[in-house]
Order: C-alpha cells, then structure tokens, then sequence
C-alpha cells in the first residue's frame, strides 16, 4: 500500500497533514461460477469512468490513490480529474481539475500496485462529495475492483474528463482502482477504520443515499476532527478467502497500513457462521465459536503491536436471512448458537479494548435472535437506514479517541 507522506510513522496525532478521508477496499474480480454478477464490463476501453465519494474529513488540498492491486497486467490510465460534486445529483459543483502523478497527466499502474496522484489545490468540506474522473485509452480487463460500491458510476465513450457533463453510455455501482482519498486536513486528530464485511459495506441501504453506518458515525466526530475510514467488503469473512480476501490476510493492507490510526471497529464473521452450506460457500465446513475467536485474537495482536485501539463489535441477529433466496440456509438454530457463543466471548472476555454490542441495540426483544423491525432492511441480515444510525449513535466516542 502506499505510504502517502513518507517519514511519518502512522501514530501522530493533532497533525496538520495528510490524513485518509475517504476508502474502498479492494478485492479480485471473481469468476464466471460465483452466484453474484460483478458489475463492470469485462473489458473497457477508450472509456471515461465518473465515480463519485463522500469524503468525511475537509482539507485544503486532496490526493488520490488508484490500486491495480490484484491486477495481472499493467493499467494505463490517460488523464484523471477531480471536482466538488452536488452530492446524489451526480452533478458537479466545479470544473473538472486535471491531477497528475509526478508531474505527468497519465499513469501506468504495475500489477500488484498503488500510484497515488501529486496534491491538487481544491479545498473540500467535511462530508462533501468529489468526483474522480479516470480515462482508460487502452484495453483494460478489470481484475480489481470494489462490488458493492452502494454509488452510481458513470461511464462514457472517450476521453471526457474534463466535461462536466457527457453521454453516459452505461452505469454501474462497481467501483474500479478508485482506492483512497486523502485530504490536508488543519489539526486533524487521525482516522478510525470501520473493518468488516456487507453491514459495514452498506448493504440495505438505497444507491447514492450515504446512510451507512460508518457514514453517520463521521458525521458523529467531526468535531472530533476524526477521519472514518470504511474497510467493509460485501461478503467478506473473518478466516476465509471468497469476496475480498479473508479479514484476517488483509488487516494489514486494509486497516494497519492508514497514517495516523487511532481506533478500529471489527463486526466481521456472519459470513463465516452463514455461508457454509449455500451457493456462496457449499463445501466449506461449518465454522466453530472457537475458530472466530483465535481470527479475533489475531487481528488483536496485530493492532496491539502497531499501538492502535481495537473495539469488538457484537455479531447481529439474522433469523430469517435471505428470506426466498437461494441462500435461505444462511440461517439455522446451530448456526445461531454459533453466534451467540462468539458473541458471549466478545462482551466478557476483555480482548478487546471495548466493545460496542450492536446485537443489543438492533435486536427485537420479542424475536431477539431477529433484527427489530425498524431497523431491518427487509431481508433480516442488513440494517436499513434507521438501523445504521441506530449503530453509529451506539458507538462511545470516547472508547473509540482513549489513549
């Protein structure tokens, strides 16, 4: 990953500086016999891609980071710009401004590899959305990407980043070597990263709405002048690889290696519990308590050792899951007990540095192995809107800033 101000060692706080604003964790594309389409073309060329993010801390100044990360070829990328957008009218506020990498207007992205743009003089606010246009000049077949990207990205014919406006020739909620933003932010107080799996992603929620929970808690500390970072990939697991490597190969990359860490929030393992035994995961065995509990305890060493707080998040109800799917197995009593096992390790054992217990703040307490219904998707594993702020509001902010 890239180190965006070399010489700083991640742990500086109330820094005027260079600090993350903004995320999309990066997984492989997978292949024609998983269940779940990818979402990108399977080749794009001579294509201007528009996608757009919120940002969660301002700054004066802006980088942009692009990954090829699981690529096996090179990326060309011919020009990149960057404007202040108007939020879910996929309008923008500015004009395009074109960035560069070391002073030159195109990149070639290594397989395996990040390139990070030269700082771009367009102040932002806090919680204001930018828009990154990318033209790709030469065949590209994608092989890293981001799935759930909960945001519409425009693509259109040829090189158009410096329109505000163009044809749009198809969209898509894919993200793709859209990786990092980063902001030079006065007095900012580090990042906390949200790492987890489609909860933290934002499965649930409507396109383009910014109703995550990691959403709401930004907004939470922004007189805080705390960054939120969301790690979350749809479908990820705690110990296995399938969407995104497992939460346990890239903790390292996808959460450790951001400056000025201060705080982690993990809710990552449903997945693990509910996917053996459905399209997603047919032949794997089913997960035990104790397996989930010694990932944990990994991921806490690794943030103990870097000096960075680790809170444990309380696996939610999922009665019910996936209700007339082909992945109605996600649920089942031994499945459940799995859960309440993990959960009960996570609330007494001290592991972690504290604990959010968002099981108790969504469950309903007449169905309690349910989600309530306020605060359900409707597919009783997600969270709808309400439910994710009724998460972010639960968060202690003083557990999350503690020295």
């Amino acid at each position: 990953m890239v180190d965006p101000e070399p010489g700083h060692d991640g742990t500086s706080m109330a820094a005027t500086g260079w600090v993350g604003s903004w995320m999309a964790a990066q997984q492989p594309v997978w292949g024609e016999y998983f269940p779940f389409p990818v979402g990108l073309p399977s080749v794009l060329e001579n294509v201007t891609i528009r996608q757009f993010a919120r940002l969660s801390l301002g700054g004066r100044r802006l980088r942009v980071v692009l990954s090829n990360v699981y690529g096996s070829a090179p990326v060309t990328v011919g020009a990149v710009s960057v404007a202040r957008a108007l939020g879910q009218d996929r309008a923008l506020e500015t004009t395009p401004l074109a960035v560069t990498f070391s002073g030159e207007t195109s990149v070639i992205i290594p397989p395996g590899a990040d390139r990070m743009t030269d700082p771009l003089n367009l102040p932002v606010l806090p919680l204001s959305t930018v828009a990154i246009s990318l033209y790709l000049p030469d065949t590209v077949h994608p092989q890293s990407f981001h799935w759930d990207g909960r945001s519409t990205a425009l693509i259109g014919e040829g090189l158009q980043t410096d329109r505000a406006a163009f044809p749009v020739v198809t969209t898509t909620e894919t993200r793709f070597l859209l990786s990092r933003i980063l902001v030079e932010a006065p007095e900012h107080q580090g990042c906390v990263v949200a790492f987890g799996d489609s909860i933290t992603d934002g499965n649930g929620i409507p396109v383009d709405t910014e109703t995550r929970w990691p959403d709401f808690l930004a907004a939470r500390l922004q007189t805080d002048r705390v960054s939120v970072l969301n790690a979350g990939i749809s479908g990820n697991r705690l110990l296995r690889d399938g969407m995104g490597q497992s939460g346990l190969t890239r903790f390292a990359g996808d959460v450790l290696s951001h400056q000025g860490v201060r705080a982690i929030v993990v809710l990552l393992g449903i997945n693990d519990i509910g996917m053996p035994g459905t399209p997603l995961a047919p032949d794997d065995p089913v997960v035990r308590a104790d397996d989930l509990v010694a990932g944990y305890q990994q991921l806490i060493t690794q943030a103990h050792d870097r000096g960075v707080r680790i809170i444990g998040a309380t696996l939610l109800p999922f009665e019910g899951a996936l209700p007339d799917t082909p992945f109605a197995g996600f649920w089942s009593p031994p499945k459940e007990q799995v859960r309440q096992d993990v959960n009960h390790w996570i609330r007494t054992t001290q592991a972690f540095d504290a604990v959010v217990d968002f099981d108790c703040l969504l469950r309903d307490p007449a169905r309690p192995f349910r989600l309530h219904p306020v605060s359900d998707s409707g597919d009783h594993l997600h969270p709808g809107p309400e439910g994710y702020r009724h998460m972010a509001g639960g968060v202690p902010v003083s557990d999350l800033l503690s020295e």
